[in-house]
C-alpha cells in the first residue's frame, strides 16, 4: 500500500480536493473524511453542542437493534457484493454503481466499484486510498476515523446506534427486512437521516439509506454477504502499475 514519507514538521500539509474525496457516510461514495473540528462562536456553542433526549424505543426496535449490533461485534471480517443507488435530489437522476466491499477488524475496509467505471477505495487506519485506473491516479488522503458517526462504526462492531440516534420502525412495502429509521438526536451537517433495513432473522444490514442535507438519497443494498470467512491483510494493500501518478494530501507542502 502507498506509504505518505516523513516530511519537516514545519511544512503545513496539503490540503486533498472536494472531488478527490468521498461522499459522505457508509461507503467511499459513502465513508466518511471528517473536517478539522473548529471551535464554535461563544453564542451558539450551547446550541452546537445540544443533544435532544432520546425518544424510548419500542420493544420490538430495542431487540432488533441490540441483535444487529451484537452481529456486527462478533463479525472478524466479512465479504459483500453491493449495489449503490445515489439519487440526487436536485438533478432528478440516479447515478448506480455495483461492485464488492471487504472489511477486516480493525478498521480495515476496502470498495471495489466494477460498474459504471472501476474505481477503489481503501480505509486503512488514518487514511484512505482511492484509485482510479482509467486516469492512472492515486490518491492518499487523511480521515479522522474518530469523528464517524455510530451509523459507520457499529459496522466494526463499535459506536451505539442508540446514544446518537432516535430509532423509530418505518413503513415499507417493497422491503425484505425490518425498516429501521434513524434520526439524529443532535444537529448533524454531513446527513439528515439514515434508514436501515435489516434481516429480521440474522440481524444483518440488507440495505442502508443515508439522506444528505440537501435531501438526496445514497442507498447500498448488501448483497450475498458471508462474515467471518478469514480475509487476509494483504487484500487492502493497493499496487498500482508502474506510471500511476500518486497524490498524497497527507504530505506536508514542498517548500
Amino acid at each position: 500500500m502507498a506509504q505518505a514519507a516523513p516530511a519537516p514538521k514545519s511544512a503545513p500539509a496539503a490540503k486533498a480536493p472536494a472531488a478527490a474525496l468521498p461522499k459522505p457516510l457508509i461507503a467511499p461514495d459513502a465513508g466518511t473524511v471528517a473536517p478539522a473540528a473548529k471551535a464554535p462562536d461563544a453564542g451558539t456553542a450551547a446550541t452546537a453542542s445540544a443533544t435532544k433526549p432520546a425518544p424510548k424505543m419500542t420493544p420490538e426496535v430495542k431487540t432488533l437493534v441490540d441483535r444487529m449490533q451484537a452481529f456486527y461485534e462478533k463479525t472478524g471480517d466479512f465479504k459483500s457484493g453491493f449495489k449503490q443507488d445515489y439519487k440526487y435530489k436536485t438533478f432528478r437522476r440516479t447515478q448506480t454503481s455495483t461492485g464488492t466491499v471487504t472489511y477486516k477488524k480493525p478498521g480495515l475496509m476496502r470498495w471495489e466499484y466494477a460498474n459504471p467505471s472501476p474505481r477503489t477505495f481503501v480505509l486503512a487506519g488514518n487514511k484512505v486510498y482511492m484509485y482510479d485506473p482509467a486516469a492512472q491516479t492515486l490518491s492518499v488522503a487523511a480521515m479522522d476515523t474518530t469523528q464517524l458517526s455510530a451509523s459507520v462504526t457499529f459496522l466494526f462492531g463499535q459506536g451505539k446506534l442508540e446514544q446518537e440516534f432516535a430509532i423509530s420502525k418505518g413503513d415499507c412495502k417493497d422491503c425484505k427486512g425490518t425498516l429501521l429509521v434513524l434520526d439524529p438526536l443532535k444537529t448533524e451537517p454531513r446527513f439528515r437521516q439514515v434508514r436501515l433495513e435489516v434481516d429480521p432473522t440474522t440481524a444483518q444490514v440488507l440495505k442502508s439509506t443515508v439522506v444528505d442535507p440537501d435531501g438526496s438519497e445514497n442507498t447500498i443494498a448488501f448483497l450475498d454477504l458471508k462474515t467471518n470467512v478469514g480475509i487476509a491483510s494483504d487484500s487492502f494493500k493497493l499496487n498500482p502499475p508502474e506510471g500511476t501518478r500518486v497524490d498524497d494530501f497527507t504530505k506536508p507542502k514542498a517548500q
